[in-house]
C-alpha cells in the first residue's frame, strides 16, 4: 500500500515536505488507539505561508483552492511523520475540518475545501474519502487563508 501511495504522489507531482514543527505549546499530532489526530495545517510552502488574506477580498477562489491543496499536502506530511514514514498504515481519513478566512459575504467555503478533499482522495483512493466541515472564519493564524485539521483511522 505504501508503494501505491508514493506512486500516486509521484504521478501527481507532489513532493511531501518535512513535517512542520509546532509554533506554540501543542503537538503536531496525537495517536489514541487506532486514531490519528492531526493539528491544523496551514498552506505552508517553502517554509512560509503561501496564501494569506481574506478569501473574497484579498484572495480569489482559485488561490484559496490552492491553499487548501497545500494544507492537504501538509496533512499527508504530518501523517507520514506520525506513522514512521508509512502512509500505508492509513485505513481511512475519517474527517477533515476546513477553516477559511473569508469576508462575511463569501459563501463558497465548500468549494475552497474541495481542494483538500480532492487531493486527499486522489492520493489515497477510497481510504481518502471522508466526512468534513467547511466553515468561514474572521481570521486565521499568521494571516493564512485556510487551515485544515484531520482525523485518520490507522493500523495500530
Amino acid at each position: 500500500m505504501t508503494a501505491a501511495i508514493e506512486g500516486r504522489l509521484q504521478e501527481l507531482g507532489i513532493v511531501l515536505p518535512v513535517a512542520a514543527a509546532p509554533a506554540a505549546n501543542y503537538v503536531p499530532y496525537t495517536i489514541s488507539g487506532n486514531t490519528l489526530y492531526l493539528s491544523g495545517q496551514l498552506p505552508i510552502e517553502g517554509g512560509k505561508v503561501a496564501v494569506t488574506g481574506l478569501v473574497g477580498r484579498d484572495v480569489d477562489l482559485q488561490a484559496a483552492h490552492r491553499a487548501a491543496e497545500l494544507c492537504a499536502i501538509n496533512i499527508l506530511a504530518q501523517a507520514k511523520a506520525a506513522l514512521g514514514g508509512d502512509l500505508g498504515r492509513i485505513r481511512r481519513v475519517l474527517k477533515l475540518n476546513g477553516f477559511v478566512a473569508s469576508t462575511p459575504d463569501f459563501v463558497e467555503q465548500h468549494l475552497v475545501i474541495n481542494g483538500a478533499s480532492n487531493l486527499i482522495a486522489n492520493v489515497l483512493g477510497d481510504a481518502g474519502k471522508h466526512a468534513r466541515a467547511a466553515v468561514g472564519m474572521a481570521c486565521l493564524p499568521l494571516n493564512a487563508s485556510v487551515e485544515i485539521d484531520a482525523i485518520i483511522e490507522i493500523e495500530a
